[in-house]
């Protein structure tokens, strides 16, 4: 060949002098980066999943860190908790106490009373103080707000969880198809005729036995088990009821339940040798005179069209949107009511989604001491000086009854919290510290440097452009040979 205005054989080993050069390139930056994926140009598509996973990544990782802080929040809680707990034993103790009024002076019945007024004021300040990064836990702002909740239907609302989504607020349906009842045995005004009548009676609370003498008037017979209501849970009246036999009511007798509900009881058993006088149930049918348990009725209802878990008045929901408890009041029978859960609440984002499947809300009520009780029994801050409940009144079992209640509540919250950290903080911390692992693992493998390999591309691409360098040498000089052929 004897041309050379174009060197073809030079052209060429230039071009694979390029490549390789290009190639050796690629190979150092990953080689320095780490990363096999520096630029789009490098694998568009594992470009393309290496980066939603690289952000799986960050939001599963801010989860983690989420329910981390969640748990601290959960602990600083129920520490305040922990010490109002302890002071309202305190306070328990002080109550027995103090009814021990045969061996207790009046001035140390006062100083019972000022340990008292201490200590609720101190729970009150726990309330208004206990705080986790300037957020306050037991002031009832982390509680759940509700509207238009018809008192004369409902005597307590209690909402434990609620998820909102994107809702402004949660309506709540009540629809009551079997009202609560008391357990109930009646028996006529004249039952009790000119023979001695003995009875055992029993409720909840015991047993024990009466004996009416002959011809004892009604309001007498009534008055006698009243007088007895603190021993055996049960209560007496003397008014009318409905009995088949007749078209009109009979007067009589009514004993019944202090509560409502199934574990709710009422036994007359009639001793051997005495009168004998016929019972009825509360239809008004007769029963076996020799002795009848008469049971209560838990209510039937549901809510929001689901059913709920019924005890005495007492109703519980417990669904993935709504966590509730609703007492009906005494007079509210078969019917519907409605309200709204309008806000509040302590909501924590769980998971690496913004949603409300990862989400979890939970409901802190107020530890202040008149919000703690309830409108039945009373509050904690009856128990202060000048309360209807205070030593002084002498309503010692009506202030244990409160503390029981508030203890109850306090010791409820608290095992709330802590089935919260236990059953879904801390599994959800060992699911997402698991699931940054793998996410981890596969978007190593789309994006880091395999050394292995890398160091081997490295050593091929030295060797290429070191021999691309030598051959395009050669056939740079393969052109001088043209020389020749003009004799120089």
């Amino acid at each position: 060949m004897g041309r050379i205005n174009s060197n073809i054989p030079a052209v060429n080993a230039g071009f694979q002098l390029g490549r390789n050069q290009q190639s050796l390139a690629v190979s150092l930056q990953r080689l320095s980066s780490g990363l096999q994926i520096n630029r789009g140009a490098d694998n568009p598509a594992g470009l393309i999943v290496s980066e939603r996973l690289r952000s799986e990544i960050a939001a599963t990782r801010q989860a983690v860190d989420n329910s981390q802080r969640a748990i601290n929040v959960i602990s600083t809680t129920e520490a305040g908790l922990n010490e109002i707990s302890a002071m309202m034993q305190d306070i328990q103790g002080l109550i027995v106490e103090a009814a021990n009024s045969g061996a207790f002076s009046p001035e140390e019945m006062d100083a019972n009373q000022l340990q008292i007024d201490s200590a609720i004021d101190s729970i009150t300040r726990i309330a208004n103080t206990a705080t986790f990064a300037g957020r306050k836990l037991l002031d009832g702002s982390l509680g759940y707000f509700t509207s238009g909740v018809d008192t004369a239907a409902l005597a307590n609302v209690s909402v434990l969880e609620g998820n909102f989504g994107t809702r402004p607020f949660i309506p709540v349906d009540v629809n009551v198809s079997l009202s609560g009842l008391q357990a109930e045995l009646h028996f006529a005004a004249s039952a009790v005729g000119t023979q001695t009548v003995s009875m055992d009676l029993q409720g909840p609370e015991g047993i024990i036995q009466l004996s009416f003498p002959a011809n004892t008037t009604t309001n007498e017979i009534v008055d006698q088990i009243n007088t007895i209501t603190d021993t055996t849970g049960v209560f007496a009246s003397a008014n009318a009821y409905a009995d088949p036999a007749n078209a009109a009511s009979t007067s009589g007798v009514i004993i019944r339940s202090a509560g409502y509900g199934s574990d709710e009881f009422v036994s007359v058993s009639l001793v051997q040798n005495s009168g004998a006088f016929q019972l009825q149930d509360r239809a008004g049918v007769d029963v076996d005179p020799l002795g009848k348990k008469a049971i209560g009725r838990d209510a039937v209802a549901t809510i929001n069209g689901a059913a709920t878990v019924g005890r005495g008045l007492d109703l519980k929901l417990s669904s993935f949107l709504l966590d509730v408890e609703i007492t009906l009041d005494t007079s509210f029978g078969d019917a519907d009511t409605q309200f709204a859960i309008t806000g509040g609440g302590s909501l924590y984002q769980l998971g690496p989604r913004v949603n409300i499947n990862q989400q979890e809300t939970i409901g802190i009520t107020s530890m202040q001491a008149n919000k703690l009780g309830n409108r039945q029994l009373g509050f904690l801050s009856d128990l202060t000086s000048g309360g209807s409940k205070a030593l002084n009144t002498g309503n010692f079992s009506a202030a244990s009854n409160v503390i029981d209640e508030v203890i109850t509540q306090v010791s409820v919250l608290r095992g709330r919290l802590g089935a919260f950290e236990r059953n879904k903080l801390q599994p959800n911390i060992n699911q997402l510290q698991v699931l940054v692992e793998n996410l981890t693992s596969s978007e190593s493998v789309i994006r880091d440097t395999d050394f292995a390999e890398e160091t081997t591309e490295l050593t091929r691409a030295q060797i290429l452009v070191q021999a691309g360098t030598s051959v395009l040498a050669i056939a740079n000089a393969q052109q001088q040979n043209v020389l020749s052929l003009l004799g120089g």
